[in-house]
């Protein structure tokens, strides 16, 4: 497995910041141990505590920006439906989010490829009022992104080891 390095300064200032730049700290020092992209190699190179952070966070920051729909133009559904990504998280004591990841995956499976034909922004943009079966499910994480994200922030403070070392 690849070792994430973090200086303790660092994850100290970023902590006292809030568990947003306690998260950013920690992810930017995981893309930068794997060359600053996700692919399937690097992915090897960490444990499924390291990939299930940076599915979260590529979860919240897509949602948060344009819903499901954008995370599954993006590029990121496969990543988020197609892998024990639910099943992480529940173990993570998100329970909520895991549950709908679940309820969301067959209306991923069923527009997924409609989604990824859209070449322009105006078709992008389109697919919101032509897809409104996603909406409530953009709405629910919403309400509850700042609460999974700092459930997600204490699980990773309670698990620091697993996500990187902390040098001095």
């Amino acid at each position: 497995m690849k070792t994430v390095k973090v200086k303790d300064q660092a994850m100290q200032a970023a902590a006292q910041n809030g568990m947003d730049d306690f998260l950013k700290a920690i992810v930017d020092a995981t893309y930068e141990a794997v060359g600053g992209v996700l692919t399937s190699q690097a992915m090897e190179e960490l444990s499924a505590e390291q990939i299930t952070l940076l599915a979260y966070m590529a979860l919240r920051d897509e949602v948060m920006d344009g819903g499901f729909i954008q995370l599954i133009y993006n590029g990121y559904g496969d990543f988020i439906f197609r892998n024990p990504f639910a099943k992480a998280i529940k173990a993570w004591g998100l329970d909520d989010l895991s549950r709908l990841i679940r309820k969301v995956h067959p209306i991923f499976a069923k527009r997924q490829e409609e989604i990824c034909q859209v070449e322009t922004d105006e078709e992008f943009m389109a697919l919101f009022e032509q897809m409104p079966d996603f909406e409530n499910f953009d709405d629910t994480f919403v309400e509850n992104e700042e609460n999974w994200t700092e459930k997600v922030a204490c699980y990773v403070d309670e698990h620091i080891q697993n996500f990187v070392v902390i040098e001095d």
